[in-house]
């Protein structure tokens, strides 16, 4: 092969190294253009999918009777385009214990775990709650129904000692309203989880968007 021939053989690999190069970065610059398109609309129908979530929020009204018996009232307003609504309730504490430092003569954390820091629980073993009556399991509800759950006084810690033990406990809770968790679940949905404060006047506190 001659001088001539040689030469225009590496100017032609070097073309085609830089054609390839080129091509390559191409490549790869429309393989991001691609990645960031479909990030892009991804999160555009996440956004959309958290908007229809939000605005097909379970809208319940939760109120405490006391006569004759007390009783917990859940009813299920709207949307009514989610048809049939599981409600699973939770009795929440008055704040949460579970990060208290534990100091010597003071209840351990499993003490404080084992009682209800609010005025009211479900009645065990009654409507399937727990034996700590904290929480019952979820039940079904369709727009415009509502469900009643039995409800006793939360039982003193065993360290209200005394024979003012009882009345210091119901002191402590006299005007505070019923803390509650609803996780609602409906076919095809995420799941909501709603919270409330149940005034002890009889009237309904409202959950929802």
């Amino acid at each position: 092969m001659s001088i001539v021939d040689t030469s225009i053989a590496a100017v032609s690999a070097a073309l085609s190294g830089l054609a390839a190069g080129a091509a390559w970065k191409a490549s790869r610059e429309a393989n991001k253009a691609a990645w960031k398109a479909n990030e892009t609309a991804d999160s555009v129908a996440q956004i959309e999918r958290d908007r229809w979530h939000k605005e097909l929020t379970p809208q319940l009204r939760i109120k405490l009777q006391t006569e004759p018996h007390e009783v917990l009232y859940v009813r299920f307003d709207s949307p009514a385009t989610l048809g049939d609504l599981a409600v699973q309730l939770t009795i929440r504490d008055d704040f949460d214990r579970s990060r208290l430092p534990h100091l010597a003569g003071t209840p351990t954390p499993e003490q404080r775990a084992e009682v209800i820091w609010g005025p009211y629980r479900f009645r065990p073993h009654v409507d399937e709650a727990d034996e700590l009556g904290r929480a019952v399991p979820a039940f079904p509800l369709l727009p415009g129904d509502r469900h009643r759950l039995a409800l006793d006084l939360s039982l003193k810690p065993s360290w209200y000692e005394g024979a003012d033990g009882e009345q210091r406990w119901r002191n402590d809770y006299r005007a505070a309203p019923i803390r509650l968790w609803a996780v609602c679940t409906a076919p095809d949905h995420r799941p909501w989880i709603l919270a409330f404060a149940v005034p002890r006047d009889g009237s309904w506190a409202l959950g929802g968007a």
